[in-house]
C-alpha cells in the first residue's frame, strides 16, 4: 500500500467512525430550512450533502481544507517559480494534511507509474473527427478507459462494502495520472495535425502535461501549476462535482461518474463559461477596431451587451458575493510574469468597467468576475488561442477534487443520493 494510501485509510476508518456516531445520535435534528424559491431555483443554497475537500464561503472564496489559496501558495511544496504543485493539494484534500517535499516527489512518481493509457483510448479517439468539441472528445476518452476500471471488475467479483473506497482510490489514482496525456492528445490531434509529444517522466504533473500540450516555457509551466491547482475543487455544490457525487453514489465507478460530471462541466453556464469569455472579448476587440480599447469604449460595449439582453461572461457566481480568489490569483501571476500584454490590460479594464455596470442594474447579487474571466487571457498570451480547448484544462484540474472526494464518500458509506421532488400543483398548494 503507498504511502498516501495508508494515510488515507488510517483518517477514513476513524472518521467513518465519528460521523456514524454523530448520525445515530443527531440524525433527526432540523439543521436548515427549504423555501419554494429555493425548490424552484434549482436547489440554490441548500444544504443536502457532506463534501470533505474543500468549503465556498460567499465572502472570502474557496478555502481547500480550510485553507485559502494565497495559503496554500505558501504552504504547498512548489515549483521552481514559486507556484504550488496540484500533487501536493490532491494529498492535502485527501488527507487534511500539508505534505512535504518528499512526500509530493513520491506522488509525481506515483502518478508516472500509473499513466500508461490503454491503446484502446487513442483508437477510439481517433475515429473521431477532427472538429469534434475537445469536451467531448474527453468523455469518450475517459468512457474509452472504463474497461480497466479496478472498481467495476472488483464489484463484479463480489466486494465487501468496507473495501469499495480502496477500489475507488486505485481507479482515481490511475484516472488523474492518464488524464493530462488524454487530453494533450486530444489538444494535438485536434490542433496540431496529429503531431503528439511524448510525457517526459523527468517533470512534475503539471510541466509534463505543459510539455504534451508542447510548449516548455518555464513560466507557461508555473502558469500550468497554479490553474491546475486554483480550479481542482469548489465545494460539492456545483454542476459537475455534484454530478460525479451523484453518479457515484449508486456505485458507478470513477471513470462513468467522472465522465458524467465533465458533461456537466461542457455546460455554458459551469465550465464552458472560459470559452465564452475570451470569445466574447475577441468579439468586442473586433467590433471596436483596436486591440487597445479605452474603458470608455469597454463601457459602451458592455451596456449594449447587456441592452440586447445578454450576459457579460465570466462575471456573477452563484455563491460569491465578492471578487474570486481566482481572479485574483490569476492576476498576480500575470502581473508578476507579463510585462506587456494588450489582450491583459484590457481584462484589467473590463473589471474595472463591469461591476459598475452590472450594480446599476439593481439586480445583480454578484457583479465581480469569477476565475472564468482571466484564464483564456493568460493562456492565449503562452501560445493557446483555440479557446474551445479551455474546458478540457479545467476538467483535467476538477478532476482532483471530485476524485478526491469520491474516495472520501465511499470511506464514509455515504448513500445513493435521491432528493424528493414535488409538482407545481403541490408547489400552488403551499403556496396557497
Amino acid at each position: 500500500m503507498d504511502t498516501l494510501k495508508q494515510k488515507f485509510a488510517d483518517k477514513a476508518l476513524a472518521l467513518f467512525k465519528e460521523m456514524r456516531a454523530i448520525s445515530k445520535a443527531n440524525g433527526d435534528k432540523k439543521v436548515a430550512e427549504v423555501t419554494l424559491g429555493q425548490i424552484m431555483g434549482g436547489a440554490r443554497g441548500v444544504k443536502m450533502m457532506q463534501w470533505e475537500t474543500s468549503e465556498l464561503d460567499a465572502n472570502e472564496g474557496i478555502r481547500f481544507r480550510g485553507y485559502s489559496i494565497p495559503e496554500i501558495k505558501k504552504l504547498l511544496p512548489s515549483g521552481p517559480q514559486g507556484e504550488p504543485k496540484p500533487e501536493g493539494l490532491f494529498w492535502l484534500m485527501l488527507t487534511g494534511e500539508v505534505p512535504t517535499e518528499d512526500e509530493v516527489k513520491g506522488l509525481t512518481a506515483e502518478w508516472h507509474r500509473r499513466a500508461d493509457v490503454p491503446a484502446q483510448a487513442f483508437t477510439v479517439l481517433d475515429s473521431l473527427p477532427t472538429d469534434t468539441h475537445p469536451m467531448t472528445q474527453l468523455t469518450i476518452g475517459i468512457m474509452a478507459m472504463q474497461g480497466d476500471s479496478v472498481f467495476a471488475n472488483r464489484y463484479a467479483e463480489g466486494i465487501s462494502k468496507t473495501e469499495y473506497w480502496d477500489a475507488v482510490y486505485e481507479d482515481s489514482m490511475n484516472l488523474i495520472a492518464r488524464l493530462p496525456r488524454v487530453a494533450a492528445y486530444i489538444y494535438r490531434r485536434t490542433f496540431k495535425d496529429g503531431q503528439h509529444i511524448e510525457p517526459d517522466t523527468s517533470l512534475d504533473y503539471s510541466a509534463n502535461y505543459a510539455h504534451m500540450l508542447g510548449n516548455d516555457d518555464e513560466d507557461f509551466r508555473s502558469l500550468m501549476r497554479l490553474y491546475l491547482t486554483i480550479h481542482a475543487d469548489h465545494e460539492g455544490g456545483n454542476a459537475s462535482a455534484h454530478t460525479v457525487h451523484l453518479v457515484g453514489s449508486t456505485l458507478s465507478d470513477p471513470y462513468r461518474s467522472f465522465a458524467a460530471g465533465m458533461n456537466a462541466l461542457a455546460g455554458p453556464l459551469h465550465g464552458l463559461a472560459n470559452q465564452e469569455v475570451i470569445k466574447w472579448i475577441f468579439e468586442m476587440i473586433e467590433n471596436l477596431g483596436t486591440k487597445t480599447p479605452s474603458k470608455e469604449q469597454i463601457g459602451e460595449y458592455v451596456q449594449k451587451t447587456l441592452d440586447a439582453g445578454k450576459v457579460i461572461p465570466g462575471y456573477g457566481h452563484a455563491v460569491l458575493r465578492e471578487p474570486d480568489p481566482r481572479f485574483v490569483a490569476q492576476r498576480r501571476f500575470a502581473e508578476q510574469y507579463i510585462k506587456d500584454s494588450d489582450l491583459i490590460t484590457t481584462v484589467w479594464k473590463i473589471f474595472d468597467v463591469v461591476p459598475e455596470k452590472l450594480q446599476a442594474l439593481g439586480k445583480v447579487k454578484n457583479p465581480w468576475p469569477n476565475v472564468d474571466a482571466h484564464s483564456g487571457a493568460l493562456l492565449v498570451h503562452y501560445g493557446f488561442p483555440e479557446y474551445s480547448y479551455y474546458t478540457v484544462l479545467f476538467g483535467v484540474s476538477r478532476a482532483l477534487g471530485v476524485l478526491a472526494a469520491g474516495v472520501w464518500s465511499r470511506a464514509l458509506g455515504m448513500p445513493l443520493e435521491r432528493p424528493k421532488s414535488v409538482t407545481s400543483d403541490w408547489i400552488k398548494a403551499q403556496a396557497k
